[in-house]
């Protein structure tokens, strides 16, 4: 029976050792710190060619989505402004004053 709780020990001690591993090498590459290989050497993630590009497209389309999102702004203001819905009622009243067939030719 002792012999028997020797090797359950030795496993167990093999396993958490390999578990504590694992998660260690996981949260590395989760938060980006570089990975150990199999002789305790460090692993950096590599930059290659197709990397670089893809961090140029993702920067190029930041800022297209900053572009929008000012000129979103500045539709939003001038929508949400008190003048804006003036012109509208002025606009309103100019085609109420037209003839009725200006008006439908003005729709096409």
């Amino acid at each position: 029976m002792e012999d028997e709780l020797k090797v359950i020990l030795v496993i167990a001690i093999t396993l958490c050792v390999t578990i504590g591993w694992l998660l260690n090498t996981w949260m590395r590459m989760r938060h980006g710190y570089p990975i150990e290989n199999s002789w305790g050497g460090k692993v950096e993630r590599s930059l290659d060619r197709e990397n670089t590009q893809l961090r140029a497209e993702n920067q190029a389309l930041l800022e297209k989505l900053a572009k929008l999102e000012s000129r979103t702004a500045a539709l939003e203001t001038i929508v949400t402004d008190g003048g804006y819905t003036v012109s509208q009622e002025i606009e309103a009243l100019r085609d109420s004053s037209r003839p009725a067939s200006a008006r439908q030719q003005a729709m096409q």
